[in-house]
C-alpha cells in the first residue's frame, strides 16, 4: 500500500481526572471532572494519521473485555485498519491521567495489559503490512525488543522508520541505527542523551549525541517552543502553532507524530513535515482528550494557510 502508515503500539482506555492539583501520598482530594476515552500512544498516533486521510494499519493486542470495544469503535470511526489480536487471559490497557485544571499539564500512569505480550511472532504475522508501507512508526509502551524487531523489518524493506521513544527508557545503540527519525520530547531526550534540554541550543547539543548513536534525523519536540529538526545537513527550529487557548496537552506528542508520519508519506521534507505535525498538535491541544482531539486534514490545511 503506497503512501500508507503502519504503526505498532498500544491502545489504552484513558481515565482522565481534572483537579486543581495532584493529591499527595495518602491524601484524597475532590476532582473537578472525569472522562473515560480512547488513548495509548500508538492508537492515538493511528487515529491522528487516519483523520488526516492516510491509509493506516495499527498492530496491537487487546484483552477480551468492555474496554476493547472502545478501541474497536474508535478505530472504525477514524478509519484505522486494526491488525489486532485479542488475549482473553489478559486485559485491555488502561491509563491514569491527572490534568492540572489551570494549565492543562498532565501526569500519566500507563498499564498496557495484553499489549505487553506483543512478540516477534506478532510482528512476523504482520510483516507484509510493515514492508508494504511508506512509513513505519513505533513507541516504547510495548516490549522494546518487539519494537526493535519491527524497526529492523521496516528498515530492511526500505520503509522510513520513526521511533517515538516514549515513555523514556534506556535503549541500546542497535535500535538507534534502525531509526530514520527519533522523536523525543525534552525529558525523553535528556533520558536518552544525558544532556539537559531547556533551550533550542541545548536541544542541538543533545541532537548531535543522538546522531552519534546512529539516528538519521533527531526530531526533538519542545512543547510550546515547537520542534527542532537536526541532522548532518539541516538544523532548523520550527515554531509551534497557536490555534487557540490550550485545554489539554495530553495528546500533543501523538498528534505531532501522526502528522509528521503522514507528511512524510506525501513527500514532505523533514522540516516541512515537522511544520505540518506542529499544526496538527497545535489544534489538538485546544480540545480535551487524546484520540478525540485529533483534527481533520481540512482543519490542518486551514491553519497552515492562515
Amino acid at each position: 500500500m503506497a503512501n500508507s502508515v503502519t504503526i505498532l503500539g498500544v491502545f489504552v482506555a484513558d481515565t482522565a481526572y481534572r483537579a486543581d492539583r495532584p493529591p499527595r501520598m495518602g491524601e484524597t482530594i475532590l476532582g473537578n471532572s472525569f472522562t473515560l476515552g480512547p488513548g495509548g500512544k500508538g492508537s492515538n498516533q493511528s487515529v491522528a494519521a487516519a483523520r488526516l486521510g492516510a491509509e493506516v494499519n495499527f498492530i496491537s493486542k487487546l484483552g477480551d473485555d468492555d474496554l476493547a470495544q472502545i478501541a474497536i469503535k474508535t478505530w472504525a470511526e477514524a478509519g484505522v485498519r486494526p491488525a489486532v489480536t485479542h488475549d482473553p487471559s489478559s486485559y485491555t490497557g488502561a491509563a491514569y491521567i491527572f490534568i492540572e485544571e489551570a494549565t492543562g499539564d498532565n501526569a500519566i500512569i500507563v498499564c498496557p495489559g495484553a499489549a505487553m505480550t506483543l512478540s516477534e511472532a506478532d510482528i512476523d504475522a504482520n510483516a507484509e503490512l510493515i514492508k508494504s508501507s511508506s512509513v513505519f512508526v513505533t513507541q516504547l509502551e510495548q516490549p522494546i525488543p518487539t519494537a526493535k524487531y519491527a524497526l529492523k523489518i521496516a528498515r530492511d524493506a526500505g520503509v522510513a522508520t520513526i521511533l517515538n521513544p516514549a515513555p523514556a527508557a534506556p535503549l541500546d545503540y542497535e535500535i538507534f541505527a534502525l531509526c530514520d527519525y527519533v522523536t523525543p520530547n525534552e525529558t525523553e531526550t535528556t533520558e536518552l542523551t544525558g544532556a539537559p534540554v531547556e533551550s533550542v541550543d541545548e536541544a542541538r547539543v543533545a541532537a548531535d549525541i543522538l546522531l552519534d548513536k546512529g539516528v538519521g534525523t533527531a526530531v526533538i519536540t519542545l512543547g510550546e517552543n515547537g520542534v527542532l529538526i537536526h541532522n548532518r545537513d539541516v538544523s532548523e527550529h520550527v515554531a509551534a502553532f497557536n490555534a487557540g487557548p490550550v485545554v489539554e496537552t495530553t495528546g500533543a506528542g501523538d498528534a505531532f507524530n501522526g502528522g509528521f508520519a503522514v507528511a512524510l508519506t506525501r513527500g514532505f521534507d523533514p522540516v516541512e513535515a515537522a511544520r505540518f505535525g506542529c499544526a496538527v498538535a497545535g489544534i489538538s491541544v485546544t480540545r480535551p482528550g487524546t484520540a478525540p482531539s485529533m483534527p481533520t486534514l481540512d482543519e490542518v490545511n486551514a491553519l497552515l494557510a492562515g
